[in-house]
């Protein structure tokens, strides 16, 4: 059987039409039912359905003229790439799908050499040939181009009326490779996923590599040493289906019934118990790009936030977390995100999948502390920053930027570029009027709303794709943020010493507009190093006291406004602030 397996996945920039052109060979194979089929039925989660991209990665077994087909369609946004990575493990072919109105974008080519680091067989297809605007010709000579392709290699489909469809199934077929893989040696068997079901505990998704698994086999997690039973071994059509055996080469999944998360951690290798066999190797462990903390509303939910992100971790691999405590607001998570998309996912994912009220800090990057004795500190909150007499000097991340653009923006996209401290490298013709230009730029400046500015600049036709370069000295400080005399932590930012007056001007105008006011007037400040850069004072709300008086004595009306007044000196005293989280959120959409 082995030779008649093929394991390939569909990879794309985000919009190109992965899931509908597997929604179409899940048709032509007769996987699903035509009753039962719907728009972008491998997306499975609520919140990849309204936003119309995928964000986890969904495996599905077919079967065309006597062939196993395991196609694992994968996410095109650049936060979830380490999802993409994870993919192409499992696999050893890639339909590369180009939308032909829009040609290669950035996430196109990243996750091209992604596909190439992974030794994969590569098969070329252009989609969408079925629009008005669709522009097959100049498409394939980007292809060409671009990647090297020979013009006959290139299929050209329509994933929403199945034309050309069947020719790439036939090319999966002929030109994707057989898993490699013993069926004798003892069973070794990659994890790439997993999720978690209150009823069966863990369930890993694992590919088996060498070697066989049956239902109820003792197996064994290789990293974590941890044992269970496989209490359910079987494929995914799109939906659980169980079977009796999993050979070499399948892709399928195991019900293990651990209650720990932790204990199955994606990357590792199942292998039969007290087998002495060496490891696959796993997933390069991915670094994240953005750090926020994230807070309960109440601090009773802190055991049920901590329990939710531990079960998401399971099925989100590149989240980082540790557990963080705010005077202002209580105990938290210091978490890591691959980007801004993602960490919104994360919070919708909490909010939705586990019913919680979260309050999240502003974003903020990694920075290198060189300190006086020689020692270096990693912090990632700018509450962790220490006086600027403990360090010699402070260094941020520096990334490699690839912005895909039509010609004509290519006047605004260098000035953006050039306004958030970025160093232009080079730039290449893709075609006639399409240009690829490649910079360098600190991850900071790019993780608030750099893409916003891109897409405005360039009417939405720029494509973007950053990865992570170096640490480089900055001149940075701190900003802090005080209310009504108070300093809050969680408001305090890193900024640029050359931006830090513009920056906290902004600042306390936003929450000026975002503090309700209250009965005592409140001063917002910025400071930098003790010396305050910016003020703005919220008005107190003024009762009218006089109201009840009628005619009489002025001295009567003057006597109720001192003793007022007085009153609103003793509650400035005495008084505290309610923050609300819109003020937090004011920092990241400043």
């Amino acid at each position: 059987m082995q030779d008649k397996i093929r394991n390939f996945c569909i990879i794309a920039h985000i919009d190109h039409g992965k899931s509908t052109l597997a929604d179409r060979l899940l048709e032509m194979t007769g996987t699903v039912e035509k009753r039962q089929m719907k728009e972008q039925l491998l997306d499975t989660m609520d919140l990849e359905r309204e936003r119309g991209i995928t964000i986890k990665l969904q495996p599905v077994r077919m079967e065309w003229k006597g062939y196993i087909l395991n196609l694992i369609d994968t996410p095109g946004h650049v936060d979830f790439t380490y999802e993409v990575s994870r993919s192409l493990a499992a696999c050893e072919g890639a339909i590369l799908v180009v939308d032909s109105t829009q040609g290669i974008e950035a996430q196109t080519l990243a996750n091209i050499h992604l596909a190439q680091q992974h030794n994969l067989k590569i098969i070329p297809v252009v989609n969408k040939i079925d629009l008005p605007n669709s522009d097959t010709e100049k498409t394939t000579e980007e292809m060409i181009k671009a990647f090297g392709f020979e013009k006959d290699e290139i299929l050209y489909a329509s994933g929403k009326t199945g034309e050309g469809v069947e020719k790439i199934l036939q090319a999966v077929v002929d030109q994707v490779p057989a898993p490699k893989g013993d069926a004798e040696k003892p069973l070794r068997a990659l994890i790439f996923d997993s999720t978690y079901d209150q009823h069966r505990g863990v369930v890993a998704f694992v590919r088996i590599v060498d070697g066989q698994l049956k239902k109820n086999e003792k197996i064994e997690m290789f990293g974590t040493k941890t044992s269970a039973d496989a209490l359910e071994v079987g494929f995914f059509r799109p939906k659980f289906f169980p079977s009796q055996i999993l050979k070499t080469g399948e892709v399928g999944y195991i019900v293990t019934g651990l209650r720990d998360v932790r204990k199955a951690r994606v990357g590792d290798t199942i292998i039969h118990s007290r087998m002495m066999v060496d490891p696959l190797p796993g997933y390069k462990h991915v670094q994240p790009m953005v750090y926020a903390s994230i807070f309960p509303v109440s601090g009773d939910d802190y055991p049920e936030l901590r329990d939710a992100i531990e079960k998401l971790k399971l099925n989100d691999a590149a989240l980082e977390f540790e557990p963080e405590n705010i005077p202002a607001l209580g105990f938290g998570f210091r978490t890591g995100f691959l980007g801004l998309l993602h960490m919104d996912i994360v919070q919708e994912r909490l909010s939705r999948e586990y019913g919680l009220n979260l309050v999240l800090t502003a974003p903020s990057v990694e920075y290198k502390l060189i300190m006086k004795d020689g020692k270096i500190k990693t912090i990632h909150t700018p509450a962790e920053l220490p006086d600027p007499s403990l360090f010699a000097s402070i260094q941020e991340p520096w990334v490699i930027v690839e912005i895909l653009v039509p010609q004509k923006f290519i006047g605004g996209i260098m000035e953006l570029i050039t306004s958030r401290r970025g160093i232009y490298q080079n730039m290449d013709y893709l075609s006639n009027d399409r240009v690829l230009i490649k910079a360098e730029m600190p991850l900071a400046n790019i993780i608030i709303d750099f893409y916003d500015k891109l897409k405005s600049i360039s009417s939405g036709y720029a494509s973007l794709n950053y990865e992570l370069k170096d640490f480089r000295p900055a001149d940075l400080v701190k900003l802090d943020i005080l209310v009504a005399q108070e300093l809050v932590d969680a408001l305090s930012m890193i900024v640029h010493k050359d931006v830090a007056d513009k920056e906290g001007r902004a600042l306390a105008e936003k929450l000026k507009t975002l503090i309700p006011r209250q009965q005592f007037e409140i001063a917002i400040q910025a400071a930098v190093g003790g010396k305050i850069i910016a003020r703005e004072t919220i008005p107190a709300m003024r009762k009218d006291v006089t109201k009840g008086l009628y005619g009489g004595d002025v001295t009567r009306k003057m006597k109720l406004l001192e003793k007022q007044k007085k009153g609103k000196k003793r509650l400035k005293r005495i008084g505290s602030v309610d923050i609300p989280q819109e003020a937090f959120l004011a920092i990241l959409k400043k």
